[in-house]
């Protein structure tokens, strides 16, 4: 994604403006897969309901996956629509001329090619960016044809079991490169996220769904809950659009959204014990169509003497909640800022200290912190495996590392939020 950027400059305005521009596009041609599935303005108050969303505000600018897993899903679930509805057409399969059924079912697969190769493509690029993602949401898409007789084609799994392949190919050759095969890859995994299992995560994701970014070990309270009440109202926002979209004689544009929305949410919910705001971002993005057909049905099947004050309720409603979104990304943006200044007054103290290239800085915010030092950051212990300083920072009740015993300790003055102590050896390279 951000290749044609880095290549050119290392400039970090010059990518979040890219990547900015790109989100947007990206969530406009995932809309534009619904547009024979539902009304224009209905696919445009989805894309309000979920670009107004901090998280989708605040992740839009960044080299970060879940927003690119969502706008694929999106797209994906509309293209699985889009090709029943033309296979549909077709009758059984069987010899016979124009009009035949045959002929029939040979017009169905040449209408359906586009949105079976688009499938495809968008499940390749879910599993590409994010794997793990990508299976959540071909579990539901798959089993849809074993519910729905009329979705019973070939293709449609086929073309599914085509992109995971095509978008977990790399994933599975690096898993028996580096880490011994993709059930090892797995596990190491599993052991970063503090162990995968059932964990009941729905309330860390509500604390964490006004800040901070990662909850984890998820121990704060739930910070402005006023501004979060929409999240407790969804499930019945969801249930309201399934009710409308039926009533449309539409079903399917709103259930099977709303199911691949919970089974991607699913994992971080209840499999792993912790919380970030983006990890819901797919989630919202297909659950975001049911919503606004709910929406829709209240604007447009009240009757007339009612239609008028709904309309002012919804708009309302609306505006409240963009608002709030807003201010949330504010107070987000804000908290960034401060921890990038952060970020550069740590290095200059760490430069003070005689911290140069080449260098190696473990522990807390080791990453961002190296990124701005022009320094390695490595997840081994192993201080003798970089030629230059070693540096580790703790925060200051945080006790470091054994294998540092001997090593001279420095408070970092002068930042705003975070506290941090380092621990350097006597000399350079020891």
């Amino acid at each position: 994604m951000v290749a044609p950027v880095t290549l050119v400059t290392s400039s970090v305005r010059a990518l979040r403006i890219y990547l900015s521009v790109a989100s947007g596009l990206g969530l406009f041609l995932a809309l534009l897969a619904w547009r024979r599935l539902q009304p224009g303005w209905v696919l445009a108050l989805a894309g309000l309901i979920f670009g107004g969303l901090w998280t989708a505000g605040y992740y839009g600018p960044q080299a970060m996956p879940d927003l690119w897993v969502a706008v694929s899903a999106l797209a994906a679930v509309g293209l699985y629509l889009q090709a029943t509805a033309r296979l549909g057409t077709s009758g059984a399969s069987g010899p016979g001329g124009p009009g035949q059924p045959g002929a029939s079912a040979h017009a169905g697969l040449r209408a359906a090619r586009g949105p079976l190769a688009g499938l495809a493509a968008c499940m390749a690029f879910a599993a590409l960016v994010r794997p793990g993602d990508a299976v959540f949401l071909a579990v539901p898409l798959a089993v849809a044809p074993l519910v729905i007789r009329s979705w019973r084609h070939w293709q449609l799994p086929a073309a599914i079991a085509a992109g995971l392949v095509a978008g977990c190919t790399e994933w599975v050759i690096e898993a028996y490169l580096r880490f011994g095969g993709p059930l090892a890859r797995l596990h190491e995994a599993g052991g970063d996220q503090g162990g995968l299992g059932l964990h009941f995560a729905v309330w860390d994701e509500l604390r964490a769904l006004n800040g901070p970014t990662l909850c984890r070990p998820c121990t704060v309270g739930w910070r402005q809950p006023e501004l979060g009440l929409w999240w407790l109202a969804l499930p019945a926002l969801v249930a309201l659009g399934l009710l409308a979209a039926r009533r449309a004689g539409r079903p399917g544009t709103a259930l099977l959204p709303a199911v691949c929305g919970f089974c991607v949410a699913a994992q971080y919910l209840f499999l792993i014990s912790y919380a970030a705001p983006r990890f819901l971002l797919p989630a919202y993005a297909l659950v975001a169509l049911p919503v606004a057909d709910g929406l829709a049905g209240l604007i447009s099947g009240m009757r007339a003497e009612f239609r008028v004050p709904v309309r002012a309720a919804v708009a309302c409603c609306l505006v409240l909640e963009l608002l709030s979104q807003h201010l949330v990304l504010d107070h987000e943006v804000r908290g960034t800022i401060v921890f990038h200044d952060d970020y550069t007054r740590i290095v200059a103290d760490l430069r003070h200290l005689g911290v140069r290239e080449p260098c190696l800085i473990k522990g807390e915010q080791s990453i961002p912190i190296a990124f701005y030092a022009g320094c390695a950051s490595a997840p081994s212990p192993a201080r003798d495996q970089h030629p230059g300083r070693v540096v580790v920072l703790e925060h200051p009740g945080v006790s470091p590392p054994r294998w540092t015993r001997g090593w001279h300790r420095h408070r970092l003055p002068g930042t705003r939020v975070l506290r941090l102590v380092a621990y350097l050896p006597a000399a350079p390279g020891k």
